[in-house]
């Protein structure tokens, strides 16, 4: 349907009658879209006749977005279900052998009885509206399993500059991040094995068992329904991943890994140090991996039982503040015992507990400010106090 050597792609489209006017919607390989797109990022403009001025619409590119697209496009099930948008001049003049000689050139004809959109095979013809990011990640695809990946398109043709500046800033202002607790917990229904699946479990058992350290405690959709409940399910799981796959990336290929019918690579070594529970994790071992948790839990609450069990607006111990701190000491004390593999009992986590001499009304949002900063030095007083060195 589409070649490079021909001066124009064919597209079959449909045409959409809507109150901004009329567009199309067609289906390009990723490779010829990358091909004939440009972005026109925000940027400010000014020469030596005009004052300054802020020209184009586009965000910046976000190279944290961009390295995980670039990823998640290699993967098994990767898809782009929602439209890449881009706007492009029906007709357009270039100098064809110098200033005084220019050549009008028809950047796109509509076929209307073939229903077929003619887009001309040129660089810079189409500016896209919405997608560079996704378009970003698809330049570098290498995987010969996608590469003929094929994207959902709206075109729109001569759009007013006015008209293509409130379609993007409709766009992005309209969408709503979607909670991360619920990404977490729709992991229930998939049926391979992976990272995300086995933290989401290990939440809800947890969360479950009247006998658990978390018991009603964990938020499961992201928002509470009793004051009980004091820390997100997304918290939970992302502090729990990052002991089996080291980042939502790494859990994100495990998990294609898994699709294919394969199974991760254990580690060992400095790995193994860092990423204590993958081997648990690749082995099946997901019930001694959340023995672990309740065990280490439960000697915070045995150490600290007010603080951990009561809910009261200026403690921090059963929060996020206290929960993350906790999770960043637990790959501490359980290294510090020489055993990986192996399940550490609430009395072994408890003797180094019983060290650390922090008085249960210390733990405060004045002491410890919510954020990245009270965790930080909540963690490091639990180090410096345990005796134990950091792993």
């Amino acid at each position: 349907m589409e070649s490079s050597k021909n001066m124009y792609i064919k597209v079959p489209c449909i045409k959409v009658t809507q109150p901004i006017g009329t567009f199309y919607v067609a289906t390009i390989g990723y490779k010829n879209l990358l091909k004939i797109s440009y972005t026109d990022v925000r940027r400010l403009e000014s020469n030596s006749t005009e004052l300054e001025r802020y020209i184009g619409i586009q965000r910046l590119l976000s190279p944290n977005r961009v390295k995980e697209l670039r990823n998640y496009v290699t993967l098994i099930d990767a898809t782009f279900p929602t439209s890449i948008i881009i706007q492009i001049n029906e007709k357009e003049t270039e100098n064809k052998n110098g200033e005084d000689e220019k050549n009008e050139v028809l950047n796109v004809i509509y076929n209307e009885k073939e229903k077929i959109l003619n887009i001309r095979n040129d660089k810079n013809v189409a500016k896209i509206l919405d997608g560079q990011h996704r378009l970003e990640g698809l330049k570098y695809l290498k995987n010969k399993s996608n590469e003929n990946f094929e994207l959902n398109v709206t075109i729109f043709v001569n759009m007013d500059i006015e008209d293509q500046a409130i379609v993007f800033a409709t766009i992005n202002k309209s969408q709503t991040k979607v909670n991360k607790s619920l990404v977490a917990d729709l992991f229930e229904y998939t049926k391979t094995r992976s990272p995300q699946k086995t933290a989401h479990n290990i939440a809800r058992a947890l969360d479950r068992k009247e006998e658990s350290p978390f018991f009603g405690k964990i938020k499961i959709l992201g928002t509470a329904e009793n004051e009980k409940e004091t820390i997100t399910q997304a918290t939970f799981v992302d502090n729990l991943l990052r002991y089996i796959s080291g980042s939502n990336l790494q859990a994100m290929n495990d998990r294609d890994t898994y699709k294919r019918g394969d199974i991760p690579e254990k580690v060992e070594g400095q790995d193994e140090q860092k990423l204590f529970l993958r081997n648990m994790f690749i082995e099946e071992r997901d019930t001694d991996i959340a023995q672990i948790i309740w065990n280490y839990f439960s000697a915070v609450e045995q150490k600290w039982p007010n603080a951990w069990s009561n809910v009261e607006p200026e403690k921090i111990l059963n929060r996020s503040t206290g929960f993350i701190a906790l999770m960043r000491f637990f790959k501490d004390i359980y290294l510090s015992f020489n055993k990986i593999g192996q399940v550490l009992t609430k009395d072994q986590f408890f003797q180094i507990f019983e060290k650390i001499d922090i008085d249960p009304d210390d733990f405060n949002k004045s002491n410890y400010l919510p954020g990245s900063t009270g965790q930080k030095k909540l963690y490091t007083d639990f180090l410096e106090k345990s005796g134990i060195r950091k792993k």
